[in-house]
């Protein structure tokens, strides 16, 4: 990657509680971004490390990148990966997105989100809160469904609920390294694991009864799901079971959505696997973000029949126009019709 055609910038930013955030973009240098792209990173992760290969990435490729480290999470002040309520996540993320949106030479730009595990089920949140306002969503691996596997009996949950207030911070929740699960490449693994700001020890009480509900709710309302998405899977992860992308793909209603899984790969598609892996995932990522962000590309109405359905044995696809106006014509300007290709 060029780091010289990129520039990387940070900035902390108040919340509406008045904690302290730290936020961060990789923009091109040599042109105007083609578009945006907004990160949501994972549960205990951050995006000035662990998320600078992905910014990078994107931005070389001609994308303006913006990330944000949760209150409690990276370099952000809180309690340590203490979730108290998951709206929280999603009220400072939509404000801190949307101010950027807002910038005059930002405002006719597409505007994607980027979510990886529990970042997925963030980005899921936003569009919920705002159904219109995004041009899609990347989801690498999303926490949007407890699998099956995993799933705790409703007695356990009603035992943990009646004592969260009581102890909520409480590292009281058993949990496997999960970075030993994630990461396949051993190299990687153990950089990633060096990162002191990336939490590693167990979840408090409240944060796992936060992501599960989160994932259950939002399990519940997978048809509500609108907005163009690519879903990525690992065909081998063990933290976020493979079901739970196909069951999104085919519960959402979105006209335009598209779900890869990748055999052999885990849970960490964009930072653990081996340097080709991740080639091939970014080049994919690049590829259907690509698509959405010019002017060629320009959505139909919710009533329109999807242009294009295909399957293949990697991927399961279904390509059309999601239900707003395209970027660079936003609402009230001519709307043109334009095939998309399929990917």
């Amino acid at each position: 990657m060029a780091s010289m055609e990129v520039d990387y910038q940070e900035e902390y930013i108040r919340n509406q509680r008045g904690v302290e955030l730290f936020t961060c973009r990789w923009l091109p240098l040599l042109s105007p971004p083609k578009a945006l792209v907004f990160l949501c990173h994972g549960y205990g992760m951050e995006c000035s490390g662990f998320m600078r290969g992905c910014g990078m990435r994107l931005a070389v490729a001609g994308y303006g990148v913006f990330g944000i480290d949760y209150e409690g999470h990276g370099r952000s002040m809180g309690a340590r990966c203490y979730i108290k309520k998951f709206d929280h996540i999603v009220a400072d993320c939509d404000r801190f997105f949307k101010s950027i949106c807002g910038h005059e030479e930002y405002r006719d730009k597409c505007r994607f989100l980027y979510g990886e595990s529990m970042g997925g089920a963030v980005a899921l949140r936003l569009h919920r809160k705002d159904p219109t306002f995004w041009d899609g969503a990347v989801l690498v691996a999303p926490m949007c469904k407890i699998s099956e596997k995993v799933k705790p009996h409703p007695v356990v949950v009603n035992l943990l609920t009646r004592v969260e207030e009581i102890i909520p911070k409480w590292k009281i929740v058993p949990t496997k390294d999960v970075i030993d699960s994630a990461f396949k490449d051993p190299v990687k693994r153990e950089k990633i694991r060096s990162n002191k700001l990336i939490y590693q020890d167990k979840p408090r009480l409240k944060t796992a009864l936060e992501l599960l509900r989160t994932s259950m709710d939002l399990e519940d309302s997978l048809n509500e799901v609108r907005l163009p998405f690519f879903v990525l899977h690992g065909e081998a992860d063990t933290v976020t079971d493979p079901e739970i992308s196909r069951a999104l793909h085919v519960h959402a209603g979105s006209i335009d959505k598209t779900m890869k899984l990748y055999p052999g790969m885990w849970h960490g598609l964009t930072s653990g696997e081996p340097d080709d892996n991740i080639e091939v995932v970014f080049t994919d990522i690049i590829r259907w973000l690509d698509e959405r962000s010019t002017k060629h590309w320009c959505p139909q109405m919710p009533n329109e029949a999807p242009l294009l359905s295909s399957v293949d044995n990697s991927s399961v696809k279904m390509h059309g126009r999601n239900g707003g106006f395209r970027c660079g014509w936003r609402r009230g300007r001519t709307r043109m019709h334009h095939q998309n290709s399929a990917m």
